[in-house]
């Protein structure tokens, strides 16, 4: 018999990465940019010329090793590709835990 177990929303932290909120920010920015490139279906080549990206950068990315690439980097992938990006401050929260970051589309 299969063991099944349940996943929390974080595969990243179900794989027990240490940096697993970093890594699901920065797979959730890689698929905006992904569905961005696709809906327009561009070439990585024209993409590349937008988003001021190597094509071996590029391709990592949306392949989803995007250890090399900053979050900054994929905000400003986002506006060139012709998104707008807020940063919004959430109020105090009552836990002593840290914070989360998290991204919500549009």
């Amino acid at each position: 018999m299969i063991s099944i177990e349940e996943g929390s929303s974080n595969v990243y932290e179900d794989v027990g990465f240490r940096d697993a909120d970093k890594m699901l920010v920065k797979a959730q920015l890689a698929a905006q940019i992904r569905n961005i490139i696709s809906a327009n279906q561009w070439t990585q080549a024209e993409a590349c010329k937008i988003l001021d990206l190597t094509q071996p950068k590029l391709s990592n990315l949306l392949n989803g090793k995007f250890r090399g690439i900053s979050e900054t980097k994929m905000l400003d992938c986002l506006t060139r590709l012709g998104r707008d990006v807020q940063i919004v401050i959430g109020a105090e929260r009552r836990s002593a835990s840290p914070g989360r970051v998290s991204v919500v589309e549009a």
